[in-house]
């Protein structure tokens, strides 16, 4: 079966790292990482990429002319997000997604364990793949200088990261983790938050890309299926 690959731009180290170890060689389309902070924008963004990929079925199949088109199947490296995922429709494909709030709880290994790290510490996660995205801490920080001046930007990011104690930087092995306790330290200081190292995983990636895919880790959906609510409920 024809495969491909959409993920969250965050995690392509963890997804390269991923294809490397399992030597699974399926193309990789990257959805921009800002988006997760717009739903509706992320969604769009990923219908688009669903109607490009029945689009390049139906032009294979016009080829082959009488022969029977390749099924493709879509492994899709994002969580629920927001609730983006509600409601979108697989197409001439099969959907494969993992059973995951967000990109977070598949690098920490599930929902369960991530709720546990939230339980047992106030910490805002963070990857060598978030500090690369669109919107980061220090970015926001810069722009709010820009727009107010240094002691209400200031003002604005202490109100907005006050419930947290640390940065969790987390390591799934993926980039060093000496170089993102290095680019942190600047973030870490402008919030008064310690900084502590968590052990991260790509198994869960690892499985997406090879299977088997157990109904209690993964949704799948079958052409024409739209994805639900309740779907990500384990």
């Amino acid at each position: 079966m024809k495969t491909i690959i959409i993920a969250c731009r965050t995690l392509e180290d963890e997804i390269e790292l991923a294809k490397k170890n399992t030597g699974v060689t399926y193309p990789v389309t990257y959805i921009e990482s800002g988006l997760h902070e717009r739903p509706k924008k992320l969604a769009e963004a990923i219908r688009e990429v669903f109607a490009e990929a029945d689009a390049k079925q139906a032009a294979a199949s016009k080829r082959g002319k009488n022969a029977k088109p390749q099924p493709l199947r879509v492994l899709m490296a994002l969580g629920q997000c927001g609730n983006s995922m509600t409601g979108l429709t697989a197409g001439n494909f099969e959907l494969i997604m993992p059973k995951v709030d967000d990109c977070l709880s598949l690098l920490i290994g599930s929902n369960k364990e991530k709720a546990a790290l939230n339980l047992r510490d106030k910490a805002f996660f963070l990857t060598m793949g978030w500090l690369r995205g669109e919107s980061t801490i220090m970015s926001q920080y810069r722009q709010s200088v820009e727009k107010y001046g240094e002691d209400t930007a200031l003002a604005i990011m202490e109100m907005m990261y006050e419930h947290y104690e640390t940065l969790g930087l987390i390591d799934t092995g993926a980039a060093p983790i000496d170089r993102l306790q290095e680019e942190t330290k600047e973030m870490a200081d402008l919030l008064g938050l310690k900084r502590k190292v968590y052990p991260g995983t790509i198994k869960y990636i690892e499985e997406l890309l090879t299977g088997p895919w157990p109904e209690d880790r993964f949704i799948i959906k079958q052409p024409g299926e739209a994805i639900a609510e309740q779907d990500f409920r384990v």
